[in-house]
């Protein structure tokens, strides 16, 4: 999930659907779409991304990073994207 509109590659501006968060607090996902993301100069594109335009922060699924054949490595309080091929 991602508020910035500027990072999408294309966007289903027909697609919305509501989202609960952990605090309960609910919010509608405007739309849908890939975001290109660029890891040691490689760049992957990741599809069914959400567009929530008041969402002031990011959100990465990690699933859908290790599909892409990333490593992800979680320590000391940093989260690390590797691409085994670099």
């Amino acid at each position: 999930m991602s508020g910035n509109k500027e990072w999408f590659l294309e966007l289903d501006e027909n697609f919305q659907h509501p989202v609960k968060l952990s605090n309960e607090t609910r919010m509608v996902m405007m739309r849908k779409g890939s975001v290109r993301l660029n890891v040691n100069g490689v760049t992957h594109e990741i599809s069914h991304v959400y567009h929530v335009p008041k969402f002031k922060n990011n959100l990465l699924s990690i699933r859908q990073l290790q599909e892409k054949g990333l490593t992800i490595l979680i320590q000391n309080e940093k989260c690390k994207v590797h691409n085994p091929e670099r």
